[in-house]
């Protein structure tokens, strides 16, 4: 064993200083006094038809995703078909990954999709999701996804 010091990460925070929790703000930004018998940090409730929207990359992932298991085919297989890593590709199927059009493209051909199918699928799951969920209709003629290239 050598005598050199342990191994020390440097911390670098992702929010500016008046967003971290612990941290003073200036009384003008400070919220309200919350209600009697409600803690100040409690989470504030929804309205009853709003909801968070889906994620487009945890759309395609799941369609990426299913589609493979269903051709019964590995990660491996699917990546070196797309000639992408392995990792990479698990990344953007658990949606971890907002992976370019060129890196879906190449996924969708290795499961023998065009990009068209992949994004048409996940519009498919973005209505389903859409119906599901909702309790307030909207006011547009189409509910559908609509990407322009």
């Amino acid at each position: 064993m050598s005598n050199q010091a342990p191994n020390q990460a440097r911390v670098i925070p992702l929010r500016p200083p008046a967003a971290r929790p612990g941290t003073a703000r200036p009384v003008s930004e400070r919220p309200a006094a919350s209600p009697p018998g409600q803690s100040p940090t409690a989470p504030v409730p929804l309205d009853a038809g709003a909801r968070k929207e889906p994620l487009l990359r945890d759309l395609v992932g799941d369609v990426l995703r299913r589609e493979r298991l269903a051709q019964e085919r590995t990660l491996k297989d699917v990546a070196d078909a797309a000639r992408i890593s392995m990792p990479y590709l698990s990344e953007v199927e658990r949606g971890r990954k907002e992976a370019s059009s060129e890196v879906l493209a190449a996924a969708a051909h290795a499961l023998g999709l065009g990009l068209g199918d992949l994004l048409s699928l996940a519009q498919g799951e973005l209505t389903r999701q859409a119906r599901v969920g909702v309790t307030r209709r909207s006011t547009a003629p189409y509910n559908g996804l609509c990407l322009a290239a």
